[in-house]
């Protein structure tokens, strides 16, 4: 039993202005023998009047995410806890208290960090140093006060007890009882048992079910629920913890419907949380005395199956566990993370580098394969073998063949398990094997004895040149220094394919064809390895090496369907070129605006398109490490590909701005008639992004551009034409009057038309999130509807004038990363 310091007049809902420092002054435990530590700023319940049990219970403060001896980071927290009261001391049997949710556990805070309830209705949490960490960003005088429920949710209320904040609402790797996990939520597992930092596993619901992925940069699907659901546009889900089962539900409109259950397996003491640990099991914890008990969710039969049954580099068969140099009968390649544990995995010996000098190369491994039988492209094994090797991010690459030399090739830049096909469980009717980078071969020189004779016979003096020109050019090579170009490379993990100038330049026919330009280079068609691709080369070069390799790296880390990819790039003295996939459609701008329009649109394959851009920049603003706000939305960055699925380009202008952060200053950046009104103050956040949406919309609609000074003298500003026909209900007289088709989707089309003038509104704080604009394009939302119908905010169409009319330093651009238009 552990003793806590305690102040029995602790209150259970607290109001604005409140501080907590991170110290000892707060409730804390105080034993030696704990192997946790924590600090308690707000409990659910203690009961303080005899020696009662309370049972397990929520608390909220801060728990030690480090070496608990001398902790040094905490992260901000809700935690499971047991407790009683004897007299006036509570007394604890916590043996490992429960972390069931975090507020950026990527960044724990110091001994003396605080977190505040500021008179402004703001949840904030502050390192030691005055850093701003998270934020709920809740700027809202309403806020009346804070308070932890009995079921673990963290909330803010206003005076009439309405909450205004839920921590259920933003979860990190574990469901409650009582919570629910909506369409665009994740949980996301922890890195390992000692780093609390988000990893590699995720779980998230789609309308077709529950998945689990597995990887960064090219996420893959290890799990999937039984499918309940359908990919409709009325149609979502979400899963819901309760009655003793994970329950997935889809709803149509306003009527709930469970499609199935996952039982789980529970005795009389309940069900208490599941979380998606580290490993990628999803497990269900319950308590039936003092001690936690784990069982799992997925029904996953074969052990081989989860990406991590052997750590990785680890090869598994029928659930034993191996390293790759057993695969070839090799040693001296990797060893064992841990010989008593086999299925924690293996480490490559020796660091893998891009440097020419001390380039990698590929070992084979046959019949193997991976936890998720995804190929990408078709190609021969030598060409996956080397697309892997000629790419520094890659670590392996997966080649699977149907008794032909062609086959399919996926490439990883994430490691997980691997998988012997020889065990009888998995199909024969396939030849899979796996290539895998290790460090470079040490060449020793070893002669047999027949061919010392022939050295023997070369003339001494000949033999005594070669010596010395030998030990010149050894001599040469340590006296030179690696270019800074390739230090600065090495030290940026994570870049997509390095290519040379050469190499494009000859994939490019020497820059023959070119299928567009923008404001930073043109754009060459290439082939690839048999892929067609579309080339940028950069022209004015206004930023240094390390600069554009940490936007390359950044931009080539995104990967989502809606986006454009980076495949490669190339940095040779002053050469800066862009690969990235090719789109043979183009860009929208020539498919809506009637100067380019050969056959308009139609309504399917316009919503579609917006649809598509929503979802793009969802991805951008919620789902990366950081949110990326894109700064410069237009039609000439939305480009579609053969079944004109659209994709958002360009990401020069893009800035990166912390989850925590509410706003970031940059300087101003962007095309005119796109320009959201808060830059006229330098003060910005990804809702720019929302309201060039809105404008993208309007032009989709409308056949034509925002400022179009080739209209009649009183209407060259879209947005101020459609700000004077929505007060008067006549905004369906700007639909595009060349698609007849729209006639007949005019419900459709008003809908959509509602949700441009939202995300048109002046003030920033009342246009919906990205992750909003899609449920309502899924059916999952409406659109709000008390809007204010002032769109024009008259010193940003000066500034837009001014810019238009080429006073170019009004408009800064920081960035020479651009993508194909």
């Amino acid at each position: 039993m552990h003793r806590l310091a305690v102040n029995k007049s602790f209150a259970f809902s607290v109001e604005p202005g409140t501080i907590w420092l991170n110290n000892p002054s707060l409730i804390h435990n105080i034993s030696p023998d704990d192997n946790f530590s924590l600090r308690i700023i707000l409990p659910t319940t203690f009961i303080a009047d005899s020696y009662v049990s309370s049972g397990p219970s929520f608390a909220c403060g801060f728990f030690c995410a480090g070496a608990v001896a001398t902790c040094d980071d905490y992260i901000f927290s809700i935690f499971l806890v047991s407790a009683y009261s004897m007299g006036d001391v509570v007394v604890s049997y916590w043996e490992s208290p429960e972390v069931v949710w975090s507020a950026n556990r990527d960044h724990p805070v110091k001994e003396n960090a605080s977190v505040q309830l500021t008179e402004h209705g703001d949840l904030v949490l502050f390192d030691a140093d005055g850093t701003m960490v998270w934020s709920t960003h809740t700027t809202d005088k309403s806020v009346a006060g804070m308070n932890l429920t009995s079921i673990g949710n963290l909330v803010l209320l206003n005076h009439e007890n309405m909450e205004l904040w839920r921590s259920f609402d933003h979860p990190t790797d574990t469901l409650v009882t009582g919570q629910i996990l909506q369409e665009g939520q994740k949980l996301m597992a922890r890195t390992s048992l000692a780093n609390w930092a988000s990893g590699k596993f995720y779980l998230t619901i789609q309308p077709d079910g529950m998945y689990a992925f597995a990887g960064t940069d090219t996420p893959l699907a290890y799990y999937r629920s039984p499918t309940g659901g359908t990919v409709t546009t009325n149609r979502s889900a979400y899963i819901a913890l309760k009655n003793g089962s994970l329950q997935v539900c889809t709803y149509f409109r306003d009527t709930e419907s469970p499609d199935y259950q996952i039982q789980l397996p529970r005795d009389n003491y309940g069900l208490v949380f599941v979380r998606l640990d580290f490993d990628g099991h999803l497990r269900l914890y319950q308590r039936p005395n003092t001690s936690w008990v784990s069982s799992d969710v997925f029904d996953i039969t074969d052990p081989c199956a989860y990406p991590l049954a052997c750590g990785e580099y680890g090869i598994c068969s029928n659930a034993q566990c191996s390293c790759p140099d057993a695969a070839i009968g090799q040693s001296g390649l990797f060893e064992v993370i841990d010989p008593r544990e086999l299925n924690r995995g293996c480490l490559p010996l020796g660091s893998l580098s891009c440097d020419s000098a001390r380039k990698p190369r590929m070992i084979s491994l046959p019949n193997i394969t991976q936890f998720n039988g995804v190929y990408n492209w078709t190609t021969s094994e030598e060409r996956c073998k080397l697309s892997c090797l000629n790419d520094c991010s890659c670590k392996a690459s997966f080649f699977q063949y149907y008794n032909t030399s062609t086959g399919f090739c996926f490439l990883v830049s994430d490691i997980f398990s691997m998988i012997s096909v020889k065990d009888g469980s998995y199909s024969r009717n396939f030849s899979s094997l796996v290539f895998l980078k290790v460090k470079g071969a040490t060449h020793n020189f070893v002669l047999s004895k027949g061919k010392t004779a022939i050295v023997s016979a070369v003339g001494s003096s000949t033999f005594v040149a070669l010596v010395i020109v030998a030990v010149l050019v050894v001599l040469r090579r340590k006296r030179v220094e690696p270019s800074e170009d390739e230090d600065i490379i090495d030290q940026l993990p994570g870049l997509p394919t390095r290519f040379s100038f050469l190499e494009l330049k000859s994939a490019t026919g020497d820059f023959s064809k070119v299928i567009g330009k923008g404001g930073s280079g043109s754009v060459f068609e290439g082939h690839i390895c048999d892929k067609q691709v579309a080339v940028k080369k950069l022209d004015s070069i206004n930023q240094g090496t390390k600069e554009f390799l940490a936007e390359v790296q950044t931009i080539g880390s995104i990967n989502h369907i809606h986006l454009v990819r980076l495949i490669g790039f190339c940095v040779e003295k002053s050469h800066r070129l862009l690969v990235y996939e090719y789109m043979p459609n183009g860009s929208l701008d020539k498919w809506i605006f009637r100067k380019h329009q050969t056959t308009p649109l139609d309504w399917k394959t316009r919503l579609r398109v917006i649809t598509d851009v929503a979802k793009g920049l969802a991805y951008l603003h919620s789902d990366c490490r950081q949110t990326i706000a894109h700064l410069d939305i237009k039609p000439q960055n939305i480009l579609l590909d053969e079944q004109f699925a659209a994709k958002v380009a360009d990401f020069g202008l893009a800035k990166l701005i912390d989850h925590e952060q509410s706003s970031v200053m940059t300087r101003l950046r962007g095309t005119p008639g796109y320009l959201a009104p808060e830059w006229l103050t330098s003060v910005i956040n990804e809702k720019v992004d929302v309201y060039s949406f809105g404008i993208v919309i309007m032009e989709i609609l409308c056949g034509r551009s925002n400022l179009d000074y080739s209209q009649p003298e009183e209407s060259p500003h879209l947005v101020s034409v459609l700000q004077d026909k929505a007060k008067t209900d006549q905004q369906m007289d700007l639909i595009d009057p060349r698609s007849t088709d729209m006639q007949y989707h005019l419900e459709e089309v008003s809908h959509m038309m509602n949700l441009a003038v939202w995300c048109l509104q002046v003030d920033s704080r009342r246009r919906p999130s990205m992750t909003e604009a899609v449920k309502i394009l899924d059916g999952a939302m409406d659109v709000e509807t008390e809007l204010d119908l002032d769109l024009v905010n008259i010193e940003l169409m000066v500034a837009n004038r001014a810019v238009h009319g080429k006073i170019a330093e009004t408009l800064q651009i920081d960035s020479v990363l651009s993508e194909p238009r």
